[in-house]
Order: C-alpha cells, then sequence, then structure tokens
C-alpha cells in the first residue's frame, strides 16, 4: 500500500523513547527529533556510560539514561524503538510489551525462534503495535513494486531476486575475524529475505539452499566469515527466488528488487543516490551512496512516521489503526528462512523449511 497520502495532523505528541545509541539508534533518534510530526524524542537509553546523555545533548532530548528499566518503568513513556544489539532484541521487546509500550524493533528481532515467539506472545497478550524495521517496504520504489504485485500487473509471480552490497571499506572489511558466521543471514540477508516474502504475497517459503564463501576476506574464512552468499528459496506457489549479499562493493551501497510474473516483470532499487546520469569522454557516471542511512533515509523515516500513525490510529480507534506495517509473522518468516540459510551453507544441502533443525543462532 501507499503511504505517501497520508494527513499527518496529529496534534498530540506521541512520547517515544530510544533504545541503543549506535548508528542505527542514532539515525532514529534523530529522525524523530526532527522529522517525524506528532513524534516527541522522550528519552534516550543505552548501558554504555556516556552514550545515552551525548547522543540526547546532540538531539536536544531532555532525558537519558544507563538504566533500560528506566524506559519501561515510565509511564510518560508511550513506545520505544529498539536499536540495541540484536542479540537483546527479544527480550527488550518482551519487557516493553509487558510494560503496555508499542514497539519499533530493528532486525532481526531474535537470534532465536522460540525466543521471538515467546516475545510475540507478549505483544499479544499487551494488544501493543509491534513493528520491524524492514524499511525497503517503505521505499518509493520498493513500494510501488508491491502495489503492482498486489493488483496484478505482472500476472502470476514465477521469479524473483533480491540483492544487498554493503559498500567496500578503506583498508578492508572491518574486524573480519570476529564476524560470525550467521551474520550475513541474519543482519543482511534478512532484508531481503522479508522483501522475497513480501513482493511474492500469500506464498509460504518451503525449501532453502544456500552457497557462500570468504571472497572479500579469504584469510579469515577459517574463523568462520562468511561475505558472499547466494541464497535460492522455493515457494509453494512454485516461484523461485534468489538472494545475494556481499560484504564489499567498491562502487557503493547496492540494494535491488525484481519481481518476474507470467505478464511482466518489475524491478526497484539500484546503487545511484539519485536518477540523474552524467554521459561524458568517460562514459555514464551516477553518484552512488556510502551508507544504508543515505540511500534509505527516507524510507526510514516514512516507516517511523508509519509506526507513530499507527500507535496513534490504535489509542484513538481511527483508521490509521489499520495501516498496513511489517509485524511478528514478518519476522518469524524471515528469521527462519535465515537460520535455514545458515543450516543449508552448514550442511552443503537443501533444507525444508518444515524439517529445518537449526532454530538459533549458535552461543
Amino acid at each position: 500500500m501507499s503511504y505517501e497520502n497520508i494527513p499527518s495532523e496529529r496534534p498530540e505528541a506521541l512520547r517515544i523513547a530510544v533504545i541503543g545509541t549506535g548508528w542505527i539508534g542514532a539515525f532514529h533518534a534523530r529522525s524523530l527529533a526532527d522529522h517525524i510530526p506528532g513524534a516527541q524524542l522522550y528519552a534516550v537509553a543505552d548501558p554504555a556510560e556516556g552514550r545515552a546523555a551525548a547522543l540526547a545533548a546532540e538531539v536536544g532530548c531532555p532525558r537519558a539514561t544507563q538504566r533500560i528499566e528506566d524506559v519501561f518503568e515510565d509511564e510518560q513513556v508511550d513506545a520505544v524503538v529498539i536499536g540495541a544489539p540484536s542479540a537483546f532484541h527479544a527480550q527488550l521487546i518482551t519487557q516493553a510489551a509487558r510494560a503496555g509500550k508499542h514497539v519499533f524493533c530493528e532486525k532481526p528481532t531474535a537470534h532465536a525462534v522460540n525466543d521471538l515467539d515467546a516475545a510475540l506472545e507478549e505483544v499479544e497478550r499487551a494488544q501493543v503495535v509491534f513493528q520491524v524495521g524492514f524499511n525497503r517496504r517503505f521505499s518509493a520504489d520498493f513500494a510501488y513494486a508491491g502495489e503492482q504485485v498486489r493488483a496484478g500487473a505482472i500476472g502470476r509471480v514465477q521469479l524473483l531476486r533480491s540483492v544487498t552490497r554493503d559498500p567496500a571499506v578503506a583498508g578492508g572489511l572491518p574486524n573480519a575475524g570476529a564476524i560470525r558466521s550467521h551474520v550475513i543471514f541474519t543482519e543482511t540477508l534478512i532484508h531481503d529475505f522479508d522483501a522475497l516474502n513480501w513482493l511474492n504475497p500469500g506464498a509460504q517459503a518451503v525449501e532453502v539452499h544456500t552457497v557462500a564463501a570468504a571472497l572479500v576476506a579469504p584469510e579469515h574464512k577459517d574463523s568462520g566469515l562468511l561475505d558472499t552468499a547466494v541464497v535460492t528459496v522455493r515457494y509453494d506457489n512454485g516461484a523461485i527466488a534468489i538472494a545475494e549479499a556481499s560484504f564489499s562493493a567498491s562502487y557503493g551501497y547496492d540494494v535491488r528488487g525484481e519481481v518476474f510474473g507470467s505478464g511482466g516483470m518489475l524491478q526497484a532499487g539500484g546503487p545511484a543516490h539519485q536518477s540523474a546520469i552524467l554521459f561524458d569522454a568517460q562514459g555514464a557516471q551516477a553518484e552512488t551512496s556510502r551508507l544504508n542511512i543515505d540511500l534509505f533515509a527516507d524510507a526510514y523515516r516514512k516507516q517511523l512516521d508509519v509506526f507513530v500513525l499507527k500507535v496513534r490510529g490504535t489509542r484513538q480507534g481511527t483508521a490509521h489503526a489499520a495501516l498496513e506495517v511489517p509485524g511478528g509473522s514478518d519476522a518469524r518468516a524471515a528469521l527462519r528462512i535465515a537460520l535455514a540459510a545458515l543450516e543449508s551453507h552448514e550442511s552443503g544441502l537443501p533444507v525444508r523449511l518444515d524439517a529445518a533443525s537449526r532454530l538459533a543462532v549458535a552461543g
């Protein structure tokens, strides 16, 4: 669905606390402080000494705390945005729901299916809004593709492709030896898995097959690094999808999607920061983005805008309560594919989701 024409009149600000001050938590805090109508950045929380206070001072937020529980205990907090490290997401979702706070959580929402299920039970029990940070759905071109698929513009979906290539970093892949093998599936490709599921509406993934390697930093292969991967996903409607990831694109941040059907094709995304292209003696040139928060800045903000609208609609009983957002079932579906992809890499064999044995990240 399109979010372009949603009215923005919101007389009372929704008081939101951001948990986590890493790059994505900080970006969300800045967005809430300056770009989201009807939202008040009410508090910033991070257990690391001084980090919450520094970010709060930067964005003009009056409250900062190292004690995460302060956010849940504060009756003035209406909702939380979780940008903490992903290992803590399920626990924080559970705490927020038990405290009656509406929840926006970055991906992945958990490292284990059972942990996510337990957190979602608390969300259901509390009847709070729960939204996952699958931002591609809110990018204008991906949103258009999703609308057209649902309108039947390309007929029956047959083939899909989703690509994520992170930009190369000067000096090589940072901390390559510390990147665990699941990261490319649970942190990077999980966006692609959600995009593929969303662009194949009504279908369920049934089988996953992975080929992955350390091609960017092969010297770290023995430590378990996977920096390059191709995952094939089969769906119960017969469609076949490919998700591809690399941790090092020399030309910049590159995210693309494609859906091919019986009546046509849709494409979305790309590495260009803008649509203008310069043609000169050296050929065609276009500026590319080097950060996801540059390429998807509008999408990151739009998802928070819609979250605020949905929470307000839920509280006030207005039509905005019915806004479609990525939620618990979407988080679970993408996580199961990610864990099956890791299992397939480990076994070298295709993995059927109904028989998958890996339901959590090791350790």
